[in-house]
């Protein structure tokens, strides 16, 4: 008996099978080409997804080496799929990247009792598009006849879910990924759905723990309803963990989690950047994040560039070099100067393009662009619980656990 999991990422979707161990026994992946909306913004490409999808599991099965009975669901989130009564999808997959109209957030701020109340309800700093309950509110003053076509609005991982279980759910952990539509201080919706009419586009809500079986390509599966990717990344150690922690879940974005935090969070720490997550059952998860992932691919690859390095992934095969730290931990004017920590409107990092009379080799570009972002990510810490502090475990996960270079810069910004 074996669990196939769907990890859909921004760039990269991953298809995963496990054996009863939980060893993953299988791997593939895949990127796919994006598509344009009507604005000509560009974002995934859903009829490309679902087909990929579809067309996996079904291969999948079809093998002899393996027995499927139970699947899942782990995406990125503010992103949802609005669905028709026939449960076909009405509108683009539209891209969290997308501007959001200032006149139109601030007509939604009056709406739902002004924009710092708002963001201390929700736990979440005004991010625009990427507060996915905004997204909805976009359609229905701007796409009011597509608006009106719409029976349910899933989030993504709920319509991967419903793609092959025809069972559409609404799931806490996507509920709560920064999408202004939870009111953390009342424990449940936000009351600008129910004043604007959007309440009744979102089904039931339940805990990631559900599942349902149901015939998918002839094989009785038990189906999940799918996960908020970065709160599937936190699962494994609240479940396996007895002692309080510290989780930095790596990827696009960097993010820390503090679950043993029970305090809601204040003004303070959301000018910071700080947000809630939350746990299967409802419950809040404090967080702070840094678009990491996303400004070191972008700053590698220039760093290829200027310095004739081909597919710009030269440095992951890098170890921890003392000398290397030594030199470029001193004090100094910074080479890659930090703009902002607020996401979307500028990037962290702005990269001189150096020439050799600054970095002698590419390997010391690297260091000091590691290094300075590295500052950031120990400043970011978690709300409530510096990153620096030494109270309780820490764990890192996802990409960047495996580069040498950053545990060892981490373990340093950590004082460990």
């Amino acid at each position: 008996m074996h669990t196939a999991v769907f990890d859909i990422g921004k760039t990269n979707k991953k298809f995963s099978v496990f054996d009863e161990n939980l060893a993953e026994i299988h791997r593939e992946y895949t990127t796919l080409p994006e598509s344009e909306d009507e604005d000509g913004f560009a974002g995934e490409d859903l009829a490309l997804l679902t087909a990929w999808m579809h067309e996996t599991l079904e291969k999948a099965l079809l093998r002899s080496d393996f027995e499927i009975t139970r699947l899942n669901f782990s995406t990125y989130g503010a992103s949802f799929v609005h669905i028709d009564q026939k449960g076909q999808p009405v509108t683009p997959l539209y891209n969290y990247l997308k501007p959001f109209p200032e006149a139109l957030q601030a007509e939604f701020y009056q709406l739902a009792g002004g924009k710092e109340d708002f963001c201390v309800r929700t736990a979440s700093p005004a991010l625009g598009m990427l507060n996915s309950g905004l997204q909805l509110y976009w359609l229905q003053q701007l796409r009011p006849r597509q608006f009106a076509t719409i029976k349910y609005s899933l989030h993504l991982p709920q319509y991967c879910s419903y793609l092959f279980s025809g069972q559409p759910w609404s799931e806490f952990t996507s509920i709560g990924c920064h999408t202004g539509l939870w009111d953390f201080s009342r424990n449940g919706y936000h009351h600008w759905l129910t004043t604007s009419g959007i309440a009744s586009k979102l089904p039931e809500s339940v805990n990631a723990a559900r599942k349902m079986s149901v015939m998918v390509h002839g094989r009785t599966i038990e189906v999940g309803v799918g996960m908020h990717d970065s709160s599937a990344a936190l699962l494994p150690y609240l479940l396996n963990s007895r002692e309080p922690f510290l989780l930095l879940s790596t990827g696009t974005w960097n993010i820390t989690f503090n679950p043993f935090s029970t305090e809601l969070l204040t003004q303070a720490e959301l000018n910071q950047d700080c947000l809630n997550y939350m746990r299967l059952d409802g419950g809040p998860v404090k967080a702070s994040r840094l678009f990491f992932g996303n400004e070191f691919n972008r700053q590698t690859s220039q760093l290829a560039e200027v310095f004739g390095k081909k597919g710009g992934h030269y440095h992951h095969t890098l170890t921890f070099d003392e000398e290397l730290y030594r030199k470029w931990s001193v004090p100094m004017e910074p080479f890659f100067h930090l703009e902002t920590m607020q996401y979307p409107d500028k990037a962290f990092f702005r990269l001189l393009r150096s020439s050799g009379d600054k970095f002698p080799n590419p390997e010391e570009a690297f260091y000091s662009l590691m290094i300075e972002m590295m500052r950031c990510q120990g400043a970011v810490g978690a709300p409530g619980w510096p990153l620096a502090t030494p109270k309780g475990n820490r764990f890192v996960d996802g990409g960047f656990s495996q580069s040498d270079v950053f545990i060892h810069l981490l373990r340093r910004a950590s004082g460990i």
